[in-house]
């Protein structure tokens, strides 16, 4: 069953549709209600390396739904700490629970100024209310 469209207010938002919960150095990262339901029954995620990096802008993976194949856009850069092994079996989690048990990768901040870039949960309400 999918999740209830919601934006919580404790996380960042880039306007490619990916979220961040940040937690000292730290962050971690996932995709939003919208893309979730966008994309629709998501069937597998195609994560980065543990060990790696991801910049901010850039692609860092692939989450495949039923409907399409969607690169996934790091919101900040850093290196990879962890990425969710629940989902290799269960990917549909995302669609289930983006901002909880479907979160993707974790990561330690390598500019931690990219922060103040992102969007609020307002500012990233009203970007979806302009699509």
């Amino acid at each position: 069953m999918a999740a209830d469209e919601s934006y919580p207010a404790e996380l960042k938002y880039h306007a490619e549709h990916d979220w961040a919960r940040i937690e000292d150095d730290t962050a971690t990262l996932g995709i939003t209600w919208y893309a979730q339901d966008a994309l629709g029954e998501i069937v597998h995620f195609e994560p980065p390396e543990e060990g790696g990096s991801v910049a901010a802008g850039e692609s860092y993976g692939e989450v495949e739904s039923v409907k399409a194949v969607s690169d996934l856009i790091a919101p900040l850069s850093g290196e990879i700490l962890d990425v969710n092994p629940a989902l290799a079996d269960a990917p549909e989690t995302i669609n289930e629970d983006p901002y909880g048990e479907g979160w993707l990768i974790r990561v330690r901040l390598t500019e931690p100024g990219e922060v103040d870039g992102l969007l609020d949960a307002d500012a990233y309400r009203k970007l979806l209310e302009e699509q």
